[in-house]
């Protein structure tokens, strides 16, 4: 048995236990940046389906060579304007809308595409520098400027939690975000919180996530890097 395989097993069996829990069901995305098609395709044959890519060239090269009509993508990465196009036209969900501006081509290419687009709103529930995101306080008002654009679906929220309140177990931003969503989805009928990686996966689903996104904790380290 691969050790990805064994590694999946445990996963999902966190993943029913907090299923039962939450009661609600729990969805994996297996991130698959910077893994090669073989590796991919082994993931697909244990029936696996739904995969996200942070880096639009690479995940473009990856879709084109599996080449199946039953997997899912999801983009996971920093939106840039001029590769929005190609985002749309490859991708299932973008799980990382911040900016009205790119709403705007988004729903633009996907009109002209007759396809509608699953989005989240990506939250920087910890005021991170480094992360893009939108803070708490300016979710609301982002959500009532695209909420009309009708070839966009806002499914709900997705965040990165800083490392060191994911490492010590803090479970302050967990909660913010899990109290807003919950808020947000009476209003706006939202279906997804996409919470936890590989080093907070379970403190996330204790706290409400029902979408994950894994990677490093199923392949081990990269087998080559960007």
């Amino acid at each position: 048995m691969a050790n990805y395989e064994r590694t999946l097993s445990l996963i999902n069996k966190d993943i029913e236990y907090f299923s039962k829990i939450n009661k609600k069901d729990i969805k994996l995305v297996i991130v698959t940046k910077a893994q090669k098609v073989d590796s991919i395709n082994n993931i697909i044959d244990l029936g696996y389906s739904t995969f996200g890519e942070n880096y639009v060239q690479e995940a473009i090269e990856k879709i084109k060579t599996i080449n199946k009509n039953n997997i899912c993508w999801h983009y996971i990465g920093k939106i840039q304007s001029n590769k929005i196009r190609q985002i749309v036209q490859y991708f299932d969900w973008i799980q990382t809308i911040s900016s009205l501006k790119h709403v705007k081509i988004i729903n633009d290419i996907c009109a002209n595409l007759n396809k509608i687009m699953n989005v989240c709103i990506q939250v920087n529930i910890d005021n991170e520098e480094s992360k893009s995101g939108l803070s708490i306080n300016e979710l609301e008002k982002f959500i009532e400027d695209i909420k009309n654009y009708g070839n966009i679906k806002v499914r709900g929220l997705m965040s990165i939690p800083s490392k060191t309140n994911a490492l010590k177990g803090n479970e302050n931003s967990y909660k913010i975000l899990k109290l807003m969503y919950d808020n947000l989805c009476e209003k706006y009928n939202f279906d997804t919180l996409s919470l936890g990686m590989s080093n907070d996966y379970k403190l996330a689903m204790n706290n409400g996530s029902n979408l994950i996104r894994i990677g490093t904790l199923i392949f081990g380290k990269r087998e080559y890097e960007k």
